[in-house]
């Protein structure tokens, strides 16, 4: 991996996250990193969140991360967002902020605190 300090992995992720590309992302996160998410309190393996960032890359077109705030720090950086996508009910968008930690250049643990009332727009998508 080229990148290596927090906010040029941070750049790099988001931006494999908006392009669909699965791969790159896999090879940010460490083998064992911990994805957790506010809405349901779960730890995610790294497959099981690459499987919803395949979804959410068929599901959410022209997606962006509208950065409002990134930082370094200490051990990682934290990100505040307002994703914006196009989906077929129309736009979409929701804010959240991001606590990542990294070591050895790879994110090791990613915290995601998002409102669940505008994640729960999508579910009518998934069927």
């Amino acid at each position: 991996m080229t990148a290596t300090g927090p906010l040029e992995i941070a750049e790099r992720f988001f931006r494999a996250v908006e392009n669909g590309d699965i791969e790159t992302i896999r090879s940010i996160y460490a083998p064992d990193a911990r994805i957790w998410h506010n809405h349901d309190r779960k730890d995610q393996t790294v497959e099981e969140n690459l499987r919803v960032l395949a979804w959410v890359a068929a599901t959410l077109k022209n997606r962006r991360y509208r950065v409002q705030r990134r930082v370094a720090i200490p051990g990682g950086f934290l990100q505040q967002h307002v994703l914006e996508a196009e989906t077929v009910g129309g736009p979409f968008s929701m804010p959240a902020c991001i606590v990542v930690e990294i070591k050895d250049g790879r994110i090791t643990s990613l915290e995601e605190y998002l409102d669940s009332a505008q994640a729960n727009h999508l579910r009518p998508l998934t069927a």
